[in-house]
């Protein structure tokens, strides 16, 4: 590709091309390396939807996040509790074993069922509970990953 731009530039130096010409081959060029990249990924992922983590105590935990960050109770029950943050929020699940239960990115033109296709077709193996939306799968790590559409709510 350098040398590409540096025959342009050649070109346009030496008058055989103007100046709307020289532009309009870089942004032709430029264009066309972009759908390259992304074509190269799985999925186009739009913003962090959620963070879920798990907790000794819910409730001691949910009083922690809205003392220090002020952080709104969305929905809550004996065994779990959604806080706002903004567009997203953090989920706190009873566990006796505290840590990152799941995160969950949003990716665009979202549909679980295409999401579980593509997944397999990766190689992983995604799960999706029963009847939702929502699909699973693990990174290389084995850090459990949700993929949802932006507008997933808790």
């Amino acid at each position: 590709m350098k040398q590409i731009i540096s025959d342009m530039l050649e070109s346009y130096e030496l008058g055989r091309v103007s100046r709307r010409q020289l532009i309009q081959g870089l942004a032709v060029i430029a264009g066309a390396a972009y759908p390259a990249r992304a074509a190269a990924s799985t999925f186009q992922g739009v913003a962090l939807n959620h963070i879920a983590i798990r907790v000794a105590n819910v409730q001691r935990s949910r009083d922690f996040y809205r003392k220090h960050f002020g952080l709104p109770v969305i929905h809550e029950s004996q065994d779990n509790c959604f806080l706002g943050l903004g567009k997203n929020f953090l989920t706190l699940f009873q566990n006796p074993n505290p840590g990152l239960d799941h995160f969950c990115i949003a990716i665009e033109n979202f549909s679980a069922d295409g999401a579980m296709q593509e997944l397999k077709r990766q190689g992983f193996n995604p799960t999706r509970p029963t009847g939702s939306d929502r699909v699973y799968f693990p990174d290389l790590d084995g850090l459990t990953v949700q993929v949802s559409s932006i507008d997933h709510h808790a």
